[in-house]
């Protein structure tokens, strides 16, 4: 297959690029940086996610589209400028796409658009599927600004699945090696109050998702992109002691946390309890549906990095 990757130099999306290279698939990556290729069957191009140009050209053959495009959600304080940055970067940028697609000759087979679980926003313990509403909050604002810009490729006949991201564990990027430096240093423990609910998945199995839904023509519309064992933040900073051998003894205040971090810290303070209902039912089989072994595997020296 023919595949555009935007955010295709990322965490998740070098990751994929690889692994869709070594699938046999041919590769395009729309990148801000585009740079010589590792890898045969990739190719990258530049755009701006801001205006048409050239890489429009890299669409018109497109079998597939993964749109990953988007500034890291937790990398500043949510200040009015920073909110519109992640706005910006997710929201034009799909319109831009979408835009592109609407002028292909024949209609583009599937479109894969990252989203966020930020979409339901602060919930309390119950299981939340992809049937579940909007919640409230800037997050969930945001996911359904960005998830109705990609619906639009509908209208020119496209498949469209809205990969609802929960925290994407790996050892080299994302929430896991913040999480990690205070175990390191003997001081690590929960975010308070604890209770919380923390929606995993493992990059490996995110990717899996992916290409799953890729090769899955019956699927559309929102795809929870989480692993089936969520856990409190509570447990999980148990477990990730106890494989770290290091204690989890010291809680990280709520109030301090807001202070330090303003709005971006109810990331931390709020959570939801969501479940891969769509992708269960649809046969996708998890190689790290618990928490444990997913975190071991990241730990150990042979994982892929």
């Amino acid at each position: 297959m023919n595949i555009v990757v935007t955010g295709g130099t990322g965490f998740i999306g070098h990751a994929l690029v690889e692994e869709l290279s070594r699938a046999g698939h041919d590769i395009v990556v729309l990148s801000r940086r585009p740079h010589s290729p590792t890898q045969s069957k990739v190719r990258y191009v530049e755009w701006d996610a801001r205006s048409a140009g050239p890489w429009q050209d890299a669409v018109a053959p497109a079998d597939a589209i993964v749109n990953l495009a988007g500034e890291p959600i937790a990398e500043g304080r949510w200040t009015s400028a920073r909110k519109r940055i992640l706005v910006e970067s997710r929201v034009l940028a799909t319109r831009l796409l979408v835009d592109a697609i609407a002028t292909r000759p024949r209609p583009l087979p599937v479109l894969i658009s990252a989203s966020g679980i930020g979409y339901y926003g602060p919930q309390d313990d119950r299981v939340l599927d992809e049937r579940s509403p909007m919640g409230a909050g800037f997050l969930a604002q945001l996911s359904a600004a960005w998830e109705a810009e990609a619906l639009r490729a509908g209208q020119s006949g496209t498949r469209v699945v809205l990969l609802r991201t929960g925290m994407v564990l790996e050892r080299n990027g994302g929430a896991l090696p913040k999480m990690m430096l205070p175990f390191r240093l003997f001081a690590g423990g929960p975010v308070m109050p604890g209770t919380q609910w923390v929606s995993w998945i493992h990059r490996a199995d995110l990717i899996g998702l992916i290409q799953w839904a890729i090769h899955s023509p019956d699927l559309s519309g929102p795809l929870n992109g989480v692993a089936p064992g969520s856990v409190t933040m509570k447990t999980f900073c148990g477990i990730l002691g106890k494989v770290l051998h290091r204690p989890s003894w010291l809680p990280v205040p709520g109030l301090a946390l807001g202070l330090a971090l303003g709005e971006l810290g109810t990331l931390m303070t709020t959570g939801q309890r969501v479940g891969p209902v769509k992708a269960q039912a649809g046969g996708y089989t998890f190689q790290y549906p618990s928490l444990e072994p997913a975190l071991r595997a990241i730990m150990t020296r042979d994982n892929r990095p």
